[in-house]
């Protein structure tokens, strides 16, 4: 047992052990199986009933790939100081759900594509090393995050980087250009992803009229692919999820044919992926829609350059920032239009700011605008606040309207439908002074105005809430910790960093 490690402090970690593993997908069975335990000793240790030695703390660290529970350096934490007020101004960066999608489809290619601007984020990385052992050269090319990728004459398939592959939520996107190179093959997954399962099935039933039949055994899919079947009828999607529109794209692409997908999403990362496919000489017609037809083209090798577009869930970010904080600032480059009912509501709730004329991102395509944040004294809106595919509002950015929602004047409800337990990670903000009341595992209801107070907390293992935990610490009055922000940084690229640059006081440290 670790020395001083009370049975208080032992429940605690147990706590987090139980969400690092439902954040992952894994059963408790799951995890034992990877620790060469029992379930019920699991069990024990989620209830935080087993006494537990270093070793077993940094091989459960690595199984749930969190820096929650593992040792190593020590997991990074934030001390942030307050109440802050932010000035100056700040460029939204790219898009890392676009950067992660394009990063697959370069598989389709076999000339050299150049992406301006990418994240440089942990799923990022962890793709690059998956590709890298698969034979792929990739290199960044300066400090702008410009990166250059090309592929090899052939795919080395029984090389590939299991470990990173088993790390990224991205890995089934491979499945569509690699139906395109080999008849058979496999892939590693992570736990959690059996087929049949709501995150699964649908990209198994998009991909099925290409003729690639997927089985998974534990921890790989086993992929085959019969030449001889192509769709014959539209592809309709059951659900207008994001990843499933953009494998059946990249499934369609090299199809020598015409197909149509219904129910696509047309939100932001799908529309990146599109223009990078057209330039690539795929035509598809009705960008933007729920309906794309894709004429796809047998063989593909051009040299490309393109620059993926800036990210709305970052923009929002920024907003909730400057919103929680009353703070005027500038944020540049925002797209516009997958941000307009976000803006809608808040309008409408009061806030007040001035935004620039619009002009064309460095794709060519995507409508961006500068805002400016004025003082504003916020209401409770009319109506609850729920998500709805684009073009609604957006489903990760709900969570910023939870914070948001405890500055306002008044009773919010917030109705998060998609997903099982998000919600609940937004009682958090009761440690620091809000009062958010959760009514299901879907819908909470917060109360404002709220006296910020801070606190010393253990960072959510869900990404969005965990930067709301983050924002509601620069309002508070005195000093907060955040401790174990791994997740934020999966999703985020120096997000403390650039909050200081406009006058936060964020500190990064650890224990070891």
């Amino acid at each position: 047992m670790v020395p001083g490690m009370t049975d208080d402090y032992l429940a605690r970690i147990g706590n987090l052990i139980r969400d690092a593993r439902k954040h992952r997908g894994w059963t408790q069975q799951q995890l034992a199986d990877t620790l060469a335990t029992s379930q019920s000793a699991v069990n024990r240790i989620e209830r935080g009933h087993q006494n537990l030695s270093l070793e077993m703390l940094a091989r459960i660290g690595e199984a749930l790939d969190s820096e929650i529970v593992s040792l190593g350096a020590g997991p990074t934490h934030l001390r942030v100081t307050g109440p802050t007020t932010l000035s100056g101004s700040i460029d939204v960066k790219s898009s890392k759900n676009a950067g992660v999608a394009l990063l697959c489809a370069s598989l389709l290619n076999r000339g050299r594509t150049t992406l301006r601007r990418v994240a440089r984020i942990e799923e990022v990385n962890r793709l690059l090393e998956v590709l890298a052992s698969m034979g792929v050269q990739t290199r960044w090319l300066n400090e702008d995050n410009d990166l250059e990728i090309i592929p090899p004459a052939e795919l080395d398939l029984d090389r590939i980087d299991e470990e990173a592959a088993r790390r990224t939520r991205s890995i089934i996107m491979f499945l569509g250009p690699l139906m395109h190179l080999q008849d058979v093959f496999e892939l590693p997954y992570a736990g959690g992803c059996d087929l049949g399962t709501r995150t699964v099935e649908p990209h198994m039933a998009a991909l099925r009229p290409f003729g690639l039949e997927v089985k998974a055994t534990e921890g790989s899919y086993h992929a085959t692919v019969n030449r001889a079947v192509s769709p014959t009828r539209p592809i309709v999607l059951t659900e207008r999820g994001d990843t499933v529109t953009e494998n059946a794209l990249l499934a369609a692409a090299r199809h020598d044919g015409v197909t149509v997908i219904r129910n696509a999403s047309p939100n932001y990362m799908v529309q990146d992926l599109c223009f990078y496919l057209v330039k690539l000489g795929v035509r598809i017609d009705g960008i933007g829609t729920t309906t794309l037809t894709v004429h796809g083209v047998r063989e593909i090798d051009v040299d490309v350059d393109y620059a993926p577009s800036e990210d709305p869930i970052e923009a929002m970010s920024l907003l909730a920032a400057a919103i929680v904080t009353d703070s005027e600032i500038t944020i540049r480059r925002v797209p516009i239009e997958f941000l307009e009912i976000e803006l809608a509501l808040l309008e409408e709730m009061g806030f007040r700011y001035e935004r620039s004329e619009e002009y064309v991102a460095a794709n060519e395509h995507t409508r961006l605008v500068d805002l400016n944040t004025r003082h504003s004294d916020l209401h409770s809106p009319i109506d609850k606040i729920h998500p709805m595919p684009f073009p609604g509002l957006n489903i990760d950015n709900l969570p910023f309207f939870a914070v948001i929602a405890a500055v306002a004047e008044g009773q919010t409800l917030l109705h998060d439908w998609v997903y099982e337990n998000r919600a609940i990670y937004l009682t958090e903000l009761t440690k620091l002074g809000a009062s958010v009341k959760l009514l299901d595992p879907h819908r909470v209801m917060i109360e404002g105005p709220t006296r910020w107070s801070g606190t010393e907390m253990i960072c959510p293992p869900a990404l969005r809430p965990a930067v709301v935990i983050l924002l509601a610490m620069l309002a508070s009055k005195g000093t907060s910790v955040l401790r174990s922000v791994y997740v934020i940084n999966r999703g985020y690229e120096d997000l403390a960093t650039r909050l200081n640059a406009l006058g936060a006081s964020i500190e990064t440290f650890r224990d070891i």
